[in-house]
């Protein structure tokens, strides 16, 4: 089913990670990888990402890293998603205004799932970053104490 990219997961650590540092205080991409077990590339693309788009400031050198510089109850994740991986697409059969699909002309759902991807793009763009990095949820104990499960595709 649906998930989210995992490069917007290390996006999202990072952010929350940086956000409760001392203002002012640099972190390094490695110190983010070394405290989450993110790996270390495809995390630090999203901070040049985040860096390029003005969320971050980068600054570079042996004491260098990455700062939060943007309010981040101002920025959605739908924007965030659009910087890191691009537009939300639910379905694979369609890019924008055009598909790749050969049964696009006798499709009968091309309308509800572009109406699908408008809403659930929607919906993204509502939720503030603040509210996914500052947020507990009940149930986050319970899984932290639950062993790792190998899914089958991982098998």
């Amino acid at each position: 089913m649906f998930k989210i990219n995992r490069k917007i997961e290390y996006a999202l650590i990072a952010l929350k990670y940086m956000s409760h540092k001392a203002p002012g205080q640099l972190t390094a991409a490695k110190e983010i990888c070394d405290t989450y077990h993110t790996p270390f590339d495809p995390t630090s693309r999203v901070l040049q990402i985040m860096a390029q788009h003005e969320i971050l400031r980068a600054e570079q050198g042996a004491h260098g890293g990455y700062q939060v510089v943007k309010d981040l109850s101002k920025v959605t994740l739908g924007e965030l998603s659009d910087m890191i991986v691009g537009p939300i697409q639910i379905a694979n059969c369609f890019h924008g205004d055009y598909s790749h699909c050969e049964l696009t002309t006798s499709c009968s759902v091309i309308g509800p799932m572009l109406n699908l991807n408008e809403k659930i793009s929607g919906f993204f763009h509502n939720i503030k970053i603040t509210d996914l990095i500052e947020a507990r949820h009940h149930g986050e104990k319970v899984i932290r104490e639950k062993p790792i499960v190998k899914s089958k595709i991982e098998e």
